[in-house]
C-alpha cells in the first residue's frame, strides 16, 4: 500500500475503515434476497421494484453532493456512514410488509451510494502520481475482503442455526452495529481535501461525455447481474440463504485477489484495451447465465451459473479503468471528485429503467432475453470504449 499512496495522507485509516463498511454490507447483502423471497414473498417484479428505489439514491447523488458542495470528500463518506446505519436499524426493526421494507433499503442505499462515489474519490485523492488504478485496486480489495468476512459469518451461522432460528433480524442488527465501528475509525480520517470554488456544483462537461457514456452501458450491463443473477438463484434453483453466501464468499475472493492485478494491468495496458476486452468473457457469462438451465441438468445448470456469477465480478473490475480515464483528462483533483460523483448519478438513469423494467422482462420475456440484453448492452460498451 505504501508503494500507491501518499505517505502523508491519512490511507490507513481509510483502509481499515473501507473494511468495516464491507462487512457490513457482506451481511446485509449475503441476506437480503432470501429475505426478500422467503419473508416478504417478493415476486420477480416486486423485487425489480425494491431495486428501482435502492438504486434511486445513485440518480439523486449529484443532487445531493450539490448540496454538500463545502464538504470534503471525507466528511461526505463519514454522512454516508451514518444514514446508512440508520436506514439498517430500520430493516431491523420494521414488519415484513413490501412498503416499510423498501423504505428501508432505499436509506440504507442513499447512505451506501454516498460512500460509494466518495470511496474512488479517496482512493485517488490519497494516491502517488501514476498510482491511481494501483490504489483504486487496493481499495475495492479492501472493500471485498470485508464483504468476504460478512459472507462467511453468514454461511457459518446459517449452517448450525437456520434450522432453528429466524436470523434475518439479527443479522441486520449485526450490520448497524459494524457500520458505527466503521464511522468511529473513519474519524481518524483527519485529512480534509478541499473543493474549488471555481468548480460548478452540478459538474457537467463536454470532455468528459465518453465516460459519462460508459457509465451508462456499464449501469445497465451490470444491474441485471447484481439484482436478478443471486434472485434466479434463489427463485428459480431453489438456492438457501447459506448456499447465496458461500457464492458470494467465493466471488469475493476472486475478485479480492484479482482487483490489485486488474489495477495494475490498467496501469501498464492503459484503461482503454481494458475497457474493450473485458466484453469478450461478458457475452459468454450472460449466455451461459440466462440458458444454462436449457442445456445441462438442473443441478448441473445451477452450478454453471454460479461460476459465471463469479466470472462477471472478476470482470465488473474493469470498470475501474473508467475512473482511471478521468483522472487521466482531469485538470485537478477537485475536477475528479465532481465528475465521478456525476458518473455515478449518469450510470443510475439508465440503472433504475433496468430495475424497474427487469422484472417485467423476466415474467413475460424469459430470464434468456434479460440476459442476453445484458450482453448486447456490453458489447456497447465496448465499442464506445475503442473510440477513446
Amino acid at each position: 500500500m505504501a508503494s500507491a499512496f501518499k505517505s502523508e495522507s491519512k490511507y490507513k485509516a481509510f483502509i481499515i475503515a473501507v473494511v468495516t463498511f464491507g462487512i457490513a454490507y457482506g451481511l446485509q447483502k449475503a441476506v437480503i434476497d432470501n429475505y426478500l423471497a422467503e419473508i416478504v414473498n417478493m415476486t420477480q417484479f416486486d423485487r425489480g421494484v425494491s431495486e428501482f428505489f435502492r438504486e434511486l439514491p445513485g440518480l439523486l447523488l449529484v443532487f445531493i453532493l450539490a448540496v454538500m458542495y463545502e464538504f470534503s470528500a471525507e466528511s461526505i463518506f463519514r454522512a454516508g456512514a451514518l444514514i446508512a446505519m440508520s436506514g439498517m436499524i430500520l430493516q431491523a426493526l420494521v414488519p415484513a410488509q413490501r412498503v416499510l421494507v423498501t423504505l428501508a433499503i432505499f436509506i440504507f442505499s442513499l447512505g451506501d451510494h454516498m460512500m460509494f462515489g466518495m470511496r474512488s474519490t479517496i482512493a485517488l485523492q490519497y494516491s502517488r502520481e501514476g498510482h491511481g488504478g494501483s490504489a483504486l485496486g487496493i481499495q475495492n480489495s479492501a472493500y471485498q475482503f470485508g464483504t468476504l468476512a460478512g459472507y462467511i459469518i453468514v454461511a457459518i451461522v446459517f449452517f448450525f442455526l437456520s434450522s432453528k432460528l429466524n436470523l434475518f433480524r439479527p443479522v441486520f442488527w449485526s450490520s448497524a452495529i459494524i457500520i458505527a465501528l466503521g464511522l468511529m475509525i473513519s474519524l481518524n480520517m483527519t485529512g480534509r481535501s478541499k473543493h474549488d470554488n471555481t468548480v460548478s456544483r452540478f459538474y457537467f462537461r463536454r470532455k468528459y461525455f465518453k465516460f459519462y457514456m460508459l457509465e451508462v452501458f456499464y449501469g445497465a450491463r451490470k444491474q441485471i447481474f447484481f439484482t436478478f443473477g443471486p434472485y434466479l438463484l434463489v427463485l428459480f434453483y431453489g438456492a438457501g440463504a447459506m448456499a447465496i453466501s458461500i457464492l458470494f464468499a467465493v466471488s469475493a475472493i476472486a475478485t479480492f485477489i484479482c482487483s490489485p492485478l486488474v489495477g495494475k494491468i490498467i496501469d501498464r495496458l492503459g484503461y482503454k484495451i481494458v475497457m474493450v476486452m473485458d466484453t469478450l468473457i461478458l457475452v459468454i457469462v450472460c449466455f451461459f447465465y440466462g440458458f444454462a438451465h436449457h442445456i445441462f441438468p438442473m443441478h448441473i445448470a445451477f452450478i454453471v451459473c454460479c461460476v459465471n456469477y463469479i466470472l462477471d465480478a472478476v470482470i465488473s473490475l474493469a470498470s475501474m479503468a473508467s475512473n482511471v480515464y478521468v483522472q487521466d483528462i482531469s485538470d485537478n483533483p477537485d475536477e475528479v471528485r465532481a465528475t465521478i460523483s456525476t458518473g455515478v448519478s449518469v450510470n443510475h438513469l439508465i440503472t433504475i429503467l433496468i430495475a424497474l423494467f427487469g422484472g417485467w422482462i423476466w415474467q413475460t420475456m424469459g430470464i434468456e432475453t434479460l440476459f442476453m440484453l445484458s450482453a448486447i448492452f456490453g458489447l456497447f460498451n465496448s465499442a464506445y470504449a475503442a473510440s477513446i
